[in-house]
């Protein structure tokens, strides 16, 4: 689509009652990263109230007829996906606004491949829309659904805003209050930001609390008439580059940051869905906008993060649970347990099952689910692993469920068969569940479908990985209804993190992975050789799933970064990667976690046997080198002694040491002749185990002590000194909470 245009959806497909919208991104750098948000807006232009506001840290509708999915890897970035039903969205709801906003002073115009994506219930991809010439705007409406005759149609916008989150706001009846920020010394001298001058202190290599959404009930003035595209008539609050069609301006950008009041990750002491204490607690907001007449229809309910003390007389008591897990004898017996506990917990806690399903094109409805169900198919019937029904305004969807557990691999001929079965019966969907993690450019299985049926059957897969990580999110950080359904996915969370349940995620490096070890050891791994590939796919599902599980620990987005050149496929990508492994005897990758000061750094060295998990933070503008090399060692107090420190200077490697050693000398981190520093590099290294499975001893295990050591004795330490953070350490960090 061109930027003004619109269209029906009955017109792109007979099925459209719910719809999935991407916005993505790329960026050379691997640093960029944007905000998705959503608005609902009344025939006035404005927002009902606050429930008419999605964001990160409310990112669901009690009617389900809103959903933030969240960030997904694409092939070159990363993609954030809304699910939308329309079906259930209330009637005097006359316009949906989707937008995505930046902040610390980044720029959508430092972003690669801004795009929108509309795609169907079956995934079935129904318009795209591109945006091109972004330059300096830090928010951007990018498109909006609105009714029009009794009939849902999209118009591309393509409206970027040089104000941000505080400029966008006001347009739909939000808000804000803005203040001046001062730094530590109490003088001004902060960055214009948005158009507000606000100063930021933050500490060294700080985790930095929560953004605030800016947003309210409290309709703000109708703004003054003037040319379209513009709220008032200076350059501030201006938007940019509005079409000439569109009546009002956008929603506000999304915050970014972890659950409310909880910048290391913890649970919120406020009711989810709304961010709870004092923006004055930790750094400035974008464009010092805080938010204020936060209401939620329901309190949400999460587990507290340290559990009770046990009453039992030794560790060899043990609890009760709901959902036990004995010695099995096979691997059936297994498949059998595990569908039956996830689908009967997805059927009683709504929230559970609409976050598993809606992604996958099932209305906001009742659900039920099955299991063991005979279906008809030739002269036998078939018996998939479970079945999954919601029903909304008399209409049915319903998937069939194939299930894997203990690291068995899906196959394609069963799978196969479902799908003609699904196609046959009107089902709209087969979602395969296992211990993979899927990639782009590398399926699990490969189906055939009948182009000839007019009846699309879409396939989806899911990682029981992704479900512990949605069950966390619930139960620590964003809520659920009820205390019940809140100790119903603790069980279900225990159960999934048991030893002998089978459900561990990603456990297995694959076949390959002995003989491209050894090939490295010996110096007899060619450059092209497939099964290097095959390491490289299988180091991408293990990274995929170290993202998944520390984001639903600390509550906050954790992804993969992508640094590929514009165009790049995944297929070209990965041969290049096993070429450097090949070469180097190294395994890459790089987390951005969202609330940490840069981007993780991860590699693991089958020459040396060792994996390195680094940090690099910067150093503060005009401060004493000594002084700011005390301060950093008396914030790494608490760290491990082994952990190494390496000054940076220019890009180049300085003095580095221990902190063992450093500690009775900061000064030896200082660089000779008085070069300035521009950071530093922390780094931690741990024994690599050899084996390709998850055992104790195994290379999988290894990766996930290593990360969690790092992140728990390191980053989060980092932070407890006031120091004022550089424009350049904003927009160089890697980390998109800037305030």
């Amino acid at each position: 689509m061109t930027k003004g245009a619109n269209v029906g959806l009955a017109a792109l497909s007979e099925d459209t009652g719910a719809v999935v919208v991407g916005l993505s991104w790329s960026s050379a750098t691997g640093d960029g990263d944007a905000d998705v948000s959503l608005l609902l807006l009344d025939d006035g232009g404005k927002v009902r109230g606050d429930a008419d506001f999605y964001f990160y840290n409310r990112p669901a509708a009690e009617d389900g007829s809103v959903q933030l999915l969240g960030k997904v890897p694409t092939e070159n970035g990363s993609e954030d996906r809304i699910s939308l039903d329309l079906t259930a969205i209330p009637g005097d709801v006359v316009r949906i606004v989707v937008a995505a906003s930046q902040d610390g002073g980044a720029r959508f115009g430092d972003l690669d491949d801004l795009r929108l994506m509309l795609t169907d219930r079956s995934g079935e991809p129904l318009l795209g829309f591109s945006i091109t010439d972004a330059t300096v705007e830090t928010a951007f409406i990018f498109g909006e659904l609105y009714r029009r005759n009794e009939e849902w149609k999209f118009r591309a916008v393509g409206q970027g805003y040089e104000t941000g989150l505080a400029g966008l706001a006001t347009d739909f009846g939000i808000a804000v209050e803005e203040e001046d920020e001062h730094g530590a010394d109490g003088g001004g001298g902060g960055e214009d930001v948005g158009g507000t001058e606000a100063a930021e202190v933050v500490g060294i290599g700080a985790v930095p609390a929560p953004r605030v959404p800016v947003t309210g009930t409290d309709p703000a003035p109708e703004p003054a008439p003037g040319p379209v595209g513009g709220r008032g008539e200076g350059p501030v609050g201006d938007r940019v580059g509005g079409p000439a069609d569109n009546p009002s301006g956008g929603p506000a950008g999304s915050p970014s940051g972890g659950p409310a009041g909880s910048p290391s990750g913890g649970p919120s002491d406020g009711p989810s869905g709304g961010p709870s204490g004092d923006p004055a607690d930790g750094p400035a907001p974008v464009a010092a906008a805080r938010r204020r007449g936060t209401r939620t229809a329901k309190k949400k309910v999460t587990l507290p993060k340290a559990a009770k003390k046990s009453l039992a007389e030794n560790d060899s008591w043990k609890p009760a649970r709901l959902f036990p897990v004995p010695s099995y004898k096979s691997d059936r017996e297994r498949e059998v347990r595990a569908t039956s506990v996830l689908l009967s917990v997805m059927a009683e806690v709504p929230e559970f099952g609409r976050r598993l399903t809606a992604g996958f094109g099932a209305p906001a409805g009742r659900m039920q689910t099955f299991t063991e169900v005979s279906l008809p198919h030739g002269d036998s019937p078939k018996r998939p692993d479970g079945v999954i029904r919601t029903e909304r305004a008399g209409k049915l969807w319903t998937a069939l469920v194939e299930t894997k557990t203990n690291g068995n691999p899906l196959k394609s001929e069963q799978v196969q068969t479902y799908m003609d079965i699904a196609a046959r019966r009107g089902y709209e969907a087969v979602i395969t569940l296992s211990n993979d993690v899927a990639l782009e450019g590398s399926p699990l299985v490969t189906v055939k479908t009948d182009g000839r049926r007019k009846h699309k059957v879409s396939l989806w897969h899911l990682s029981w990985a992704e479900v512990a990580h949605q069950a966390q999110l619930l139960i620590r950080h964003e809520g659920v209804g009820n205390a019940a359904h809140a100790w119903l996915l603790q069980e279900l969370l225990h159960y999934l993190q048991h030893e002998n349940s089978g459900c561990h995620g990603f456990q297995n490096m694959g076949p390959a992975w002995v003989p491209v070890r050894n090939g490295i050891d010996t110096e007899t791994l060619c450059q092209g050789d497939p099964r290097a590939v095959e390491v490289v796919e299988s180091w991408e599902r293990l990274i995929r799933q170290v993202c998944l599980r520390l984001g639903g620990e600390l509550g906050q987005k954790a992804l993969p970064v992508q640094r590929a050149r514009r165009g790049t496929d995944p297929k070209s990508r990965r041969a290049e990667l096993a070429d450097r492994l090949c070469a180097e005897g190294k395994l890459s990758a790089e987390v951005r976690v969202d609330g940490a000061w840069s981007i993780l750094s991860v590699t693991a060295d089958l020459r040396t046997g060792k994996i390195r998990t680094s940090m690099d933070v910067p150093a503060p503008d005009g401060a004493y080198p000594l002084s700011v090399a005390k301060r950093l060692l008396r914030v790494l107090e608490e760290a491990p002694a082994d952990l190494h420190v390496e000054t940076l200077v220019d890009g180049a490697n300085g003095p580095r040491g221990t902190l063992e050693r450093l500690r009775p000398e900061p000064g030896d981190l200082l660089p000779g002749g008085g070069a300035a520093i521009t950071g530093f590099r922390l780094s931690l290294f741990k024994g690599m185990g050899s084996g390709r499975g998850g055992a104790e001893s195994g290379f999988i295990r290894s990766v996930d002590d290593a990360v969690d050591r790092f992140y728990g004795s390191v980053v989060t330490h980092l932070g407890q000194i006031e120091q004022r953070r550089p424009a350049r350490a904003r927009q160089t960090a890697g980390s998109p909470e800037a305030g």
